[in-house]
């Protein structure tokens, strides 16, 4: 019984091995269209940022979801080192918060190592927790990028669309994004400044006769800001002056300004006291021969 158990095994095994390799199983072809735009901006400000600046910073990372946040960094006396760490963290653009004296806001827009660079003096800021806005879009969706026909008119505004457009357009099929368009981010030129707004696309269904046609509205949505050119840079965060905003005045003028202006009016108010009793002096009221009648009574 054995013998034959082990003869019964050999030819198993035999006809094993001549039987023909199973063909081999094809898999399916990934359609999954490729990622190609892999621009990255690295956010992060400096110490000293007041909660509005720091709301209004959290506010864009929801704006941005292609982009890497970092910790505060001190950078007075040199930024060199925020292009290192965007070099460390794969990042091409940076927006940069820096903070000064807490209450003045610059906005730095670099692209990095090579540049070029621009810095802003942010006013007017608004966040979208303060404003309370009835508009709502989709965390994460693709923003459509609205821009001012004006900024085609000028050198250095053309410069500055092409920077914003490489900060605020999310790259196609990012694996943060979503894969559709639901809020469009507008950058206006009024006043030598660009003034940034978010409004979410509401589609509604407007009814004319008997025919039904979608209508298209803008909801703001937020947050709003205001940005004042005042330098651009051949560099990243330093280099070559390729622009000056003329128009632009420091905070620091203008508050001197008005403690200036101040001071000339309590100079003025103490002059006019000053004279007042030099009036009185000079010119004293005639005795009144009545004022003492009724005092001994």
């Amino acid at each position: 019984m054995g013998k034959r158990k082990a003869e019964a095994q050999l030819d198993a095994d035999v006809a094993e091995d001549e039987a023909p390799a199973p063909a081999p199983v094809q898999k399916a072809a990934d359609t999954t269209p490729a990622w190609h735009n892999k621009e990255k901006v690295l956010l992060l400000s400096s110490r000293g940022i007041t909660h509005r600046h720091r709301h209004l910073m959290l506010d864009l990372i929801q704006l941005l979801p292609h982009c890497k946040k970092d910790a505060k960094l001190d950078t007075k006396t040199d930024k060199g080192v925020i292009s290192e760490v965007a070099d460390m963290k794969g990042c091409g653009n940076v927006v940069f918060f820096e903070a000064r004296k807490k209450q003045d806001l610059y906005l730095w827009l670099a692209k990095t190592p090579e540049g070029p660079s621009v810095k802003f003096l942010a006013l007017n800021v608004h966040t979208m927790a303060e404003l309370k806005l009835s508009g709502n879009h989709l965390k994460g969706s693709r923003p459509l990028l609205s821009f001012h026909a004006a900024f085609d008119e000028q050198p250095h505004l053309q410069l500055l669309k092409e920077m914003l457009t490489h900060m605020f357009a999310t790259p196609k099929r990012h694996s943060k994004s979503k894969p559709f368009h639901d809020h469009v981010v507008t950058f206006s030129i009024a006043d030598n400044r660009v003034w940034l707004r978010n409004y979410q696309i509401v589609s509604e269904a407007v009814k004319k006769g008997a025919a039904a046609q979608d209508g298209m509205s803008l909801v703001e949505v937020g947050p709003r800001v205001c940005l004042q050119p005042i330098k651009i840079f051949a560099g990243s965060f330093g280099g070559p002056v390729l622009y000056e905003n003329p128009a632009y005045v420091s905070p620091n003028k203008i508050r001197a300004a008005v403690k200036k202006q101040n001071a000339g009016k309590y100079a003025t108010k103490v002059k006019a006291r000053s004279k007042r009793k030099q009036h009185v002096a000079a010119n004293p009221a005639p005795r009144d021969e009545l004022a003492g009648v009724f005092r001994n009574t």
